[in-house]
């Protein structure tokens, strides 16, 4: 009977661990992708969506109804609530800078939807601002918690692909005039920050130049085919110059019919991976390994999201889910969540020169990231 009142160490240990702090999260935008983030949440036990706010009030009454949470009537207000941990800030892309301020002040961490703004001087007063306030930001890039995407990722990191000499990216996606329509930011320069690029293509920007290292040089041209009626480009083509010698491609485009799951192609002195959307199509090195062909039977084709080919709505929310595991895991450990705000700042970085580029004819020059 005494073990039921004494406890040693270990015992004590596991029951914090068993008790496991609840995360608040709350929301700001009530759009198509604030649904994605909203099923995430709920897929995480120890996670826990409270509220949003929209400026849209019908919006968010909606939405609140739907995710069985609060719709607030201010931004402060939702801000003001002390069990909110988490603010996911969903809003127009170039709409992130304001509400990410107001929410680092208010002491919130932030995971914020792609891009991290429009304009790398809006970039670096959100990062400037959290790390003055010591909260973690984190930009939404999905498709890096991918177990494909990581194998690639940890296997260039083990130089079994030898000297990296091509990285590809190709994002050839089918929007509807009414996709443009639908919101009066799609397709502008200043919510939007640019077109296919910006907007659909900067997932596998971010990819690419994780696993291909910092660009050297760009250089681009873009068209606006379909989309006569929007400010930005729907097909974009560049070619890129890594800092470590190998060369690139990126083609993007809205305008296709019926558009195809974007692929990244890794390919080395030593080795090849193709990763279409979540799953590998082609996996080969010179040199093999006892788990090549565990992934091989595991990852091949293993896709599961039609990646919003023609339809923004049809993704998948695992790869959310798995991005803020890792913000949770970061407030656990103190460690920095893989895609933080400097890391989310490197592939807007790389999208503004590709427009430079193609602006002014010219090969544009990058700095080394550090």
């Amino acid at each position: 009977m005494e073990r039921l009142f004494l406890r040693n160490d270990r015992e004590t240990k596991e029951i914090l661990t068993m008790k496991e702090k609840q995360f608040g999260f709350g929301i700001i935008g009530a759009g198509v992708i604030s649904n994605i983030h909203a099923m995430a949440i709920s897929a995480i036990d120890n996670a826990r969506l409270i509220g949003v706010y929209s400026i849209n009030k019908s919006k968010s009454n909606a939405f609140a109804d739907k995710n069985n949470c609060t719709a607030y009537n201010t931004l402060d207000e939702m801000l003001n609530v002390s069990e909110i941990d988490i603010v996911c800030i969903c809003t127009p892309s170039g709409i992130h800078l304001e509400p990410a301020i107001k929410c680092i002040e208010a002491g919130k961490h932030c995971l914020i939807e792609k891009p991290l703004e429009v304009t790398l001087e809006k970039c670096d007063r959100i990062i400037d601002a959290a790390y003055k306030a010591g909260v973690k930001i984190g930009v939404i890039f999905p498709s890096r918690f991918y177990e494909a995407s990581k194998q690639i990722k940890k296997s260039i990191d083990e130089k079994r692909f030898g000297d990296l000499v091509l990285g590809d990216a190709y994002v050839k996606w089918h929007r509807s005039p009414e996709y443009y329509k639908s919101s009066a930011w799609r397709g502008t320069w200043e919510f939007d920050g640019g077109g296919a690029l910006m907007n659909q293509g900067i997932h596998s920007v971010d990819l690419l130049q994780w696993y291909m290292g910092s660009v050297e040089s760009v250089q681009s041209v873009t068209a606006n085919i379909r989309h006569k009626e929007i400010e930005v480009e729907d097909t974009v083509v560049s070619t890129l110059k890594f800092t470590n010698g190998a060369l690139g491609t990126i083609e993007c485009s809205t305008a296709v019919f019926p558009g195809a799951l974007k692929r990244i192609e890794i390919m080395g002195t030593a080795g090849t991976a193709i990763l279409e959307e979540s799953g590998l199509t082609k996996w080969q090195f010179e040199k093999k390994t006892s788990e090549d062909e565990m992934i091989m039977n595991s990852m091949l084709g293993a896709s599961i999201s039609h990646g919003g080919v023609s339809n923004p709505a049809d993704i998948s929310f695992t790869g959310h889910q798995r991005q803020i595991e890792d913000m949770l895991h970061s407030l656990k450990t103190g460690d920095k969540p893989l895609v933080d705000g400097i890391e989310g700042r490197k592939s807007v970085e790389i999208v503004l020169a590709i427009y430079e580029s193609a602006r002014t004819g010219k090969m544009v020059r990058l700095p080394t990231f550090k």
